[in-house]
């Protein structure tokens, strides 16, 4: 059997997610092993560097599979002819025979995209969030900094339940703006679930005037999730990049 690295873009609209779900869920991973199994004539499981949520958009997913070894040309079309329009494949290779989408990943890059006017941009209504009040990005950007670096993220985790380590390393929050849209842009080691979301939603506080930017830091040490601010919604948070 083939490892295969194979490389997806699509729109999470419609999808309850990437990780396949009990029937009639619609989610992308469920999508994407339909279609393989009919090519390859057997079920095959597919593998992806990580779950993104229910309305969660991707411009590069990574996912290995192993299958018979068949030339990945002929294999990406056909793939690219049964997919839905709303997933796209965009790149087949054969891989390593330990590569894994998920445990080999050392790095992501996610992007949340905000709409911030009073004035509706109902074009790019799934694709972005909306905060028609004025934000000030200047606190945002000084809250950014103090997440930055090594941390037990616990409290900007969804999953109070969580018995793994919840200690990640957040190399980039960066905050950039063009016209009336704002761009987060977030780059780890590892996210936990809804962290990127919750990251985003706290920062909005701030630029609300709800919270001071530098009381940010102290919320590492309190590990109390009901201290963090809301989890924003999902159409704006779109992942970027995976490096292995």
């Amino acid at each position: 059997m083939q490892n295969y690295r194979l490389t997806l873009a699509y729109d999470g609209t419609r999808y309850r997610g990437w990780q396949r779900l009990p029937p009639p869920a619609k989610t992308v991973q469920a999508s994407v092993e339909t279609a393989l199994g009919d090519i390859f004539g057997q079920p095959l499981e597919i593998s992806g560097s990580g779950r993104t949520d229910a309305g969660v958009h991707a411009a590069c997913q990574v996912a290995s599979f192993h299958a018979p070894k068949r030339p990945t040309d002929e294999v990406l079309a056909q793939l690219r002819r049964l997919l839905p329009e709303d997933i796209g494949a965009l790149t087949l290779d054969y891989a390593p025979e330990r590569f894994h989408a998920r445990l080999s990943a050392v790095e992501k890059t996610y992007v949340y995209r905000l709409w911030n006017s009073d004035r509706p941009d109902v074009f790019a209504r799934r694709y972005r969030a909306w905060e028609p009040r004025q934000l000030d990005c200047g606190a945002m950007r000084a809250g950014a900094a103090g997440l930055v670096g090594t941390h037990d993220f616990f409290t900007f985790c969804a999953n109070r339940q969580m018995k793994k380590s919840t200690v990640r390393t957040l190399r980039r929050l960066d905050i950039t703006q063009e016209d009336a849209e704002l761009r987060f842009t977030l780059t780890a080691d590892g996210f936990l679930y809804h962290m990127a979301r919750i990251l985003v939603g706290t920062l909005l506080e701030v630029g609300l005037g709800g919270r001071p930017a530098e009381s940010l830091p102290a919320l590492f040490d309190a590990r109390c999730r009901a201290l963090a601010g809301e989890t924003a919604p999902a159409k704006g948070l779109w992942l970027m990049e995976v490096r292995y």
